[in-house]
């Protein structure tokens, strides 16, 4: 809206006027949108040329310029009232000579008396309405000084060309502004806000958009904790720059979180994902890939729907494109999709990434790829084999190998280190659905707390397990798994074959039992609750020390 206020500036002094007071309402309505308040117009610029002439008739750039009558010209901002002569003046929307009664009745509201005052006499002055499409959005006032020549009829069609293009224009941008706006809002709103802090990973991402021509896109990435301390990795790419692809992106991003929920094979996810755009519409299309990070295992299981693959970094600074099948966009239907399984050692550094990283109008996707590749090997050379670059600094690094004309798509990054939970961390196991198994979930519990020396939480994790463990054994009819890992803070986990999800609720005085959660909640440092396709899993977590 600036350049288009500055050009009508720039057309009109000094070839049509010697100076111009451009006023635009104060705020500009967008679209179809009503204004409210009283019509309240601000002068949002003036120009004006220095007084000296060169021989050819033209302007010098004499700068600064000498004071002059004309400097007085403009009040900052103007309250049109109802029914008043400037009023007269916007409505009737051509543009009329200041001489004029109803102008020169309209300039002292529009100027101030001071400013009327000075406006020369004679058609040495014109006042044009701007009008958008919908509405009057401002006012032009085009001044010539007394010594040069009166306007003529002529240039009143000037100043209506001028007015209406320039109109039109703010016009324009004020509603691509708030498209605009809106649409970059939509997108960022919709990807996470905080990364969740996951056991045994550390995370970090970023999220650039494209150029400002075409900055609205449908990438998106996310970290979903699973049950058993897994996480899922997600990043995606829908396809075109518009308010419907960032909808389509967070319409995809919200059922992939529903999936992981329900702690579906990264297969299965994609492919109830490929339904899910297929029931959005023709011609909904993206690419997706789908990671399930176990830090126990030690193990990655990776699904592909025609994402650009993952680079595994390992600690001593061997970055690796790892073999993952294609597969086809979600969208496409009646493809499969397959899941492969890999090593994820402790140390290692995971980088999922759109094809706006490594793709543009100066290079092809694969060599994008094997640049990336080497940037990222060329950045753990840095630190030395034995310790990985931080995380917020390698996604700052990657991002740098961007140039000048990288830029025709938006960026979505997420790297996870993967710190992984030692065997020594880790107890498991097996109880039958018995009366005595939360008096032995009690003495396992208590034997792997001596072991760790965390003899101080004994109390409290043989109370919340034997707790859970009773729940889970009413109802189990197969063996319930008790888990307990050691981290930064303490986690147990128990399943069973049951789906349905236990709920917190108050126990009366007279209930015998119903209080088994409620101590959970009060003593927990968090707990939940989290339904597998074999059944549950409920955890809770406290601090240790």
């Amino acid at each position: 809206m600036d350049e288009i206020v500055m050009g009508l500036c720039r057309a009109t002094v000094p070839t049509f006027s010697d100076a111009i007071l451009v006023y635009l309402r104060d705020p500009l309505p967008v679209g179809d949108e009503r204004p409210t308040g009283p019509l309240v117009l601000r002068l949002r610029r003036t120009d004006r040329i220095p007084a000296e002439r060169d021989t050819e008739g033209g302007f010098l750039p004499v700068a600064p310029p000498e004071p002059n009558e004309l400097d007085s010209v403009g009040a900052e901002l103007c309250t049109v009232r109802p029914g008043s002569a400037l009023a007269e003046v916007l409505r009737g929307v051509r543009p009329v000579f200041t001489d004029a009664p109803a102008a020169r009745a309209a300039l002292p509201e529009l100027l101030g008396e001071d400013g009327a005052s000075v406006v020369p006499d004679g058609q040495r002055a014109i006042l044009a309405p701007l009008r958008g499409r919908r509405r009057v959005i401002g006012a032009a006032l085009f001044l010539r000084r007394p010594e040069r020549i009166p306007f003529e009829a002529d240039d009143l069609l000037v100043a209506a060309q001028l007015a209406t293009h320039s109109a039109l224009g703010i016009d324009k941008a004020v509603l691509y502004g708030r498209e605009a706006y809106i649409a970059d809002e939509l997108q960022r709103t919709m990807l996470p806000e905080n990364l969740p802090r996951c056991t045994g990973v550390r995370l970090a991402s970023r999220y650039l958009p494209a150029a400002e021509t075409a900055r609205v896109g449908g990438d998106w990435y996310d970290a979903i904790p699973l049950p058993g301390s897994r996480v899922a990795l997600v990043v995606g790419d829908v396809m075109g720059h518009s308010m419907t692809s960032a909808a389509i992106m967070g319409q995809l991003r919200t059922t992939a979180q529903t999936l992981a929920g329900l702690d579906l094979p990264p297969q299965e996810v994609l492919h109830h994902l490929d339904e899910q755009a297929q029931r959005l519409g023709v011609d909904r299309m993206a690419t997706c890939l789908y990671a399930v990070y176990d830090p126990v295992s030690h193990r990655i299981t990776i699904a592909n729907a025609g994402h650009p693959p993952p680079i595994l970094l390992e600690l001593g600074g061997r970055a690796e494109v790892l073999r993952v099948p294609a597969g086809a966009p979600i969208g496409v239907g009646g493809v499969d999709f397959e899941a492969v399984e890999l090593d994820a050692p402790a140390g290692a550094t995971l980088l999922l990434y759109t094809d706006g990283l490594v793709e543009s109008r100066l290079r092809d996707v694969w060599t994008g790829i094997e640049q990336l590749r080497e940037k990222l090997a060329a950045t753990a050379q840095l630190t030395g084999p034995d310790h990985p670059p931080p995380l917020e600094a390698l996604c700052d690094e990657v991002l740098d190998m961007l140039g000048p004309g990288d830029r025709d798509d938006d960026i979505a990054l997420l790297a996870a280190r993967f710190d992984g939970i030692a065997p020594s961390d880790v107890a498991y196991w097996f109880l039958e659905p018995e009366d005595a198994a939360p008096g032995r979930a009690r003495r396992l519990a208590r034997r792997a707390l001596s072991r760790w020396g965390l003899e101080e939480l004994s109390d409290s994790v043989e109370l919340l397990v034997s707790e859970v463990v009773t729940n889970a054994v009413r109802y189990a009819t197969r063996p319930v798994t008790l888990r307990l890992l050691r981290t930064d803070v303490l986690r147990c986990e128990v399943g069973d074959d049951v789906p349905q999800l236990p709920r917190l609720r108050q126990a009366r005085a007279t209930d015998e039992g119903g209080r088994g959660l409620y101590l959970v909640n009060r003593l927990a440092r968090r707990w939940g609750a989290t339904r597998l396709s074999t059944g549950k899993v409920v955890w809770f977590e406290l601090n240790r020390g």
